[in-house]
């Protein structure tokens, strides 16, 4: 290749390169494909630790990621043509170089294959518009066991697919909206589990919003966080870490934007909203499990007739559970939003709560919990663990 092209070339590279750089969490590989008349001699780039190693004509090297550029065009003055194809999660950028041109251009992600086909074909998937596409996300969804090999959701799993596909549909506004001046989100999951809500979310931020993320998961099982691990690195998700603790145990090293948690049970939950706040994390997402510390503790002399009953008494600490959470957030600061998460057919445990940071404490709200926590004889696990004045 002449001098003319080959500069251009390493200019172009030099940009790669500081994506390489800035995305390293993401990268994937890349593959030039050196053509000298109708031959051609392929090098493959990948990850190892903190360098690259590239393999060509047989041999192998070690390469910082400064390097690229160098190298590859050091290669290339003795070819006529070369193709390079930079991946990484969400996109790939293709160089296509020989004596007359350079050019570059960037492909995003496959768009939906025909998997989903007319809604008779498919009839176990609802009429709607999917945020995590069959087709788009394929790998992801084979990896959480949603996906079958033929391509198409698994019967049994079907209720699954909706569910976590409604997590973000509820949510997605508060991802545009509350965090459109980050240039990268951090979100803490408490109460992992398997982590597939993580996983979910870990796609759509990166791979549909285009939004640098890190995902950290906590659980006390050190068997789901093995699995929630194993997963990671089947899905080359280098942006996730997992740690086996109780969430009241978890120290924040890093500055967290969202914090999740999905049927933690009892007061876990707001062992989570608690992590939260005293982290002045920006924004949560919960969708609590059952609910037995105020179901012990309150009592409404005007309600004794109704709530004799226990499945009344037991369904009306729920509500007081979650309203009291939604109030004690109110009054440090936060919009807050109660939704149905999922029809009560599936579960009766089917509310989220959303709040975001938008405000300095609100007095008002505060002397509203105040005098319902002395009406009802409550104290909260909630109050304890945030030190609400």
């Amino acid at each position: 290749m002449n001098k003319q092209s080959l500069n251009k070339l390493s200019l172009f590279l030099t940009g790669i390169e500081q994506r390489l750089i800035d995305n390293w969490e993401f990268f994937k590989s890349i593959t030039v494909v050196y053509k000298s008349g109708t031959k051609e001699f392929p090098a493959k780039i990948l990850q190892d630790d903190a360098k690259l190693k590239m393999s060509f004509n047989g041999n192998t090297e070690t390469l910082e990621s400064n390097w690229l550029s160098l190298r590859i065009v050091k290669i290339a003055q003795n070819y006529d043509s070369l193709v390079i194809t930079y991946e990484e999660r969400g996109s790939t950028i293709i160089i296509e170089a020989d004596d007359k041109n350079v050019k570059m251009k960037t492909r995003d992600v496959k768009e939906q294959k025909e998997a989903i086909q007319a809604h008779n074909e498919v009839p176990q998937i609802s009429n709607r518009d999917y945020y995590i596409k069959v087709g788009q996300a394929d790998e992801l969804l084979k990896e959480i066991g949603i996906l079958g090999s033929n391509g198409k959701i698994k019967n049994d799993m079907i209720r699954k697919y909706n569910q976590i596909d409604h997590f973000v549909e509820l949510i997605d506004d508060m991802l545009r909206e509350s965090f459109k001046e980050h240039e990268s989100l951090t979100i803490l999951d408490c109460g992992c589990g398997k982590s597939y809500l993580t996983f979910v979310l870990n796609y759509y931020i990166k791979e549909v919003l285009k939004k640098p993320c890190y995902f950290i998961g906590l659980d006390y099982s050190n068997t789901v966080i093995e699995a929630s691990r194993r997963i990671a690195e089947n899905l080359g998700y280098r942006n996730m870490e997992f740690k086996v603790t109780d969430i009241r145990n978890y120290q924040a090293s890093e500055k967290i934007h969202m914090v999740i948690s999905l049927h933690a049970c009892n007061t876990a939950t707001d062992e989570a909203i608690a992590l939260a706040v005293n982290n002045n994390v920006k924004a949560m997402v919960m969708v609590p499990c059952c609910q037995q510390e105020i179901l012990k503790q309150y009592s409404y002399p005007p309600f004794e007739q109704i709530i004799k009953h226990g499945i009344l008494k037991a369904r009306m600490a729920d509500v007081i559970t979650d309203g009291i959470r939604a109030l004690i957030l109110e009054a440090l600061g936060y919009k807050v939003s109660v939704v149905e998460y999922i029809s009560p057919i599936e579960t009766p445990k089917n509310l989220m709560l959303r709040a975001i940071k938008t405000q300095p404490s609100d007095s008002r709200a505060l002397a509203e919990y105040k005098k319902l926590k002395e009406i009802l004889g409550i104290n909260p696990t909630l109050e304890k663990l945030i030190y609400l004045k």
